[in-house]
C-alpha cells in the first residue's frame, strides 16, 4: 500500500495533536474521583448521548446560517463529546481515544483506495458506489445472518432514518423503478389515514400518521431530495413567513392573535406574495 502519511505533515498537525491532548488531560481531570467536576462524575454513556446529538445538531445550524466562527466553537463542542466517550470507555478498559482516532483512520484509509492504494480518476458519484458496496463487504464479513437493515442507528432523526432504511432496501431490489407509483401509495396512505380519523381510535390514527409521513420520505429519495434537507428549509420558510406576518400585522396597528383565521390568511398571503416579488 502507498504511504498514507503526508510527506510534511504541516506544523499546524503537530499543533492539533498537542491541543487535543489537552483536552483529553482536561476530560480525565473532570472524571477524576475526589477532585473532579461532580456533574461529569456522575455522567454515563446513555446520559451524554443526548448532548453528543445536540451538538452535531449545533454544528449543522451553524453551517446553515454560515457562522463560521460559531462552526467552530461548536465543532469543539462535538470533539468534547469524543472526548468524553472515550474517556468513560477507558475508565472501563474497553478502549482509548488513540482507538477511536486510530479506527476511524483505518477505515478512511481502506474505503478510499483510490487515493491510497491504486490511484484512479472516479467522480464523486462513482465514489459513493464504491463506498457503499465496500461498506456493504464489511456488514458481510461481520455475518452472513444479519439483515441488509443492520447498522441504521436507532438514535436517528426519524425521517432521516426513513430515508437510509428505504435506501438499504432499495440495495436489494425493494423499490419501485419510477416515482409514479409512490404517488399512487401516497393517496393510499391518505385515503387510510381519513379513514382512522373518521373511527377516532388514536392508536389508528397515530400509525397512519405514520405510514404517510415514511411514504413521503420515500418519495423524497425517490426524486433525489434529502427529507431531512427539504424539511429544514420548508422549516425556516415557514419561520420566515410567520415571523413576516407578525411584523405586517404590528405596522397596520394589528395584533396577530386576535385576528380571525380569515384575516390571517390574508397577511399569509401578502407576505408569500411580497416574498416572492423579491426573486
Amino acid at each position: 500500500m502507498a504511504d498514507t502519511a503526508p510527506p510534511s505533515p504541516p506544523k499546524r498537525y503537530g499543533e492539533a495533536g498537542a491541543a487535543f491532548v489537552r483536552l483529553l488531560e482536561i476530560m480525565a481531570r473532570l472524571r477524576t474521583p475526589e477532585t473532579g467536576c461532580p456533574w461529569d462524575l456522575e455522567q454515563d454513556f446513555a446520559t451524554i448521548a443526548p448532548y453528543t446529538i445536540e451538538e452535531a445538531y449545533e454544528v449543522a445550524d451553524a453551517i446553515a446560517r454560515g457562522e463560521m466562527g460559531e462552526l467552530r466553537d461548536e465543532l469543539g463542542d462535538l470533539l468534547f463529546q469524543v472526548a468524553f466517550h472515550s474517556q468513560m470507555a477507558d475508565e472501563a478498559g474497553v478502549f482509548t481515544a488513540a482507538d477511536v482516532v486510530e479506527a476511524i483512520a483505518t477505515k478512511m484509509v481502506r474505503r478510499h483506495p483510490h487515493v491510497f492504494d491504486q490511484p484512479d480518476d472516479r467522480d464523486a458519484d462513482g465514489q459513493t458506489i464504491a463506498w457503499e458496496e465496500m461498506k456493504a463487504a464489511e456488514r458481510a464479513v461481520r455475518g452472513a445472518d444479519r439483515s441488509v437493515l443492520d447498522d441504521v442507528a436507532l438514535a436517528l432523526p426519524a425521517l432521516m432514518r426513513a430515508e437510509k432504511l428505504q435506501k438499504r432496501a432499495a440495495r436489494v431490489g425493494f423499490d419501485w423503478a419510477t416515482p409514479e407509483p409512490i404517488f399512487d401509495k401516497l393517496t393510499e396512505e391518505a385515503d387510510e389515514l381519513k379513514a382512522a380519523l373518521a373511527s377516532g381510535d388514536a392508536d389508528e390514527i397515530a400509525e397512519e400518521m405514520g405510514d404517510m409521513l415514511f411514504v413521503c420520505a420515500n418519495l423524497s429519495r425517490r426524486v433525489g431530495v434529502d427529507p431531512e434537507v427539504a424539511l429544514r428549509a420548508a422549516n425556516a420558510k415557514f419561520e420566515r413567513r410567520f415571523r413576516a406576518m407578525e411584523a405586517l400585522a404590528k405596522e397596520r396597528g394589528e395584533t396577530f392573535s386576535e385576528l380571525d383565521l380569515d384575516a390571517q390568511e390574508a397577511l399569509w398571503r401578502h407576505v408569500k406574495k411580497e416574498e416572492k416579488a423579491k426573486f
